[in-house]
């Protein structure tokens, strides 16, 4: 994933109500949730909602589908493990040599 690509992600989810929208997608489940039961578990206006998740719609991390007058909307799993895997794709890399450049000041 490029880097301006996370961030774009990680800005996205940095609203704490586009977050908790995020977080219920993903616990429901690849069957989603109909727009009607986020608004509800939310708590907020339709308005205000439909902002939110347009831009999660935009960052790739929610998808929406037409079910007749219900809309439902899926959190995109592949999407969320390519995040997950760029943040901790060079965990502990470089560490020895920090610690040798460290120890080296030390002296």
């Amino acid at each position: 994933m490029k880097l301006d690509d996370l961030a774009a992600c990680l800005e996205t989810l940095g609203h704490s109500t586009r977050l908790a929208a995020f977080r219920l997608l993903v616990r429901a489940g690849r069957g989603g949730l109909a727009v009607g039961a986020l608004q509800r578990h939310l708590d907020i206006p339709a308005s205000t909602l439909s902002h939110h998740l347009s831009h999660l719609v935009a960052a790739g991390l929610v998808r929406q589908t037409r079910e007749g007058r219900v809309l439902r909307c899926t959190a995109d799993y592949a999407r969320m493990d390519r995040i997950v895997a760029a943040l901790t794709a060079e965990c502990c890399v470089g560490v020895a040599e920090a610690e040798a450049a460290a120890e080296a000041v030390q002296c």
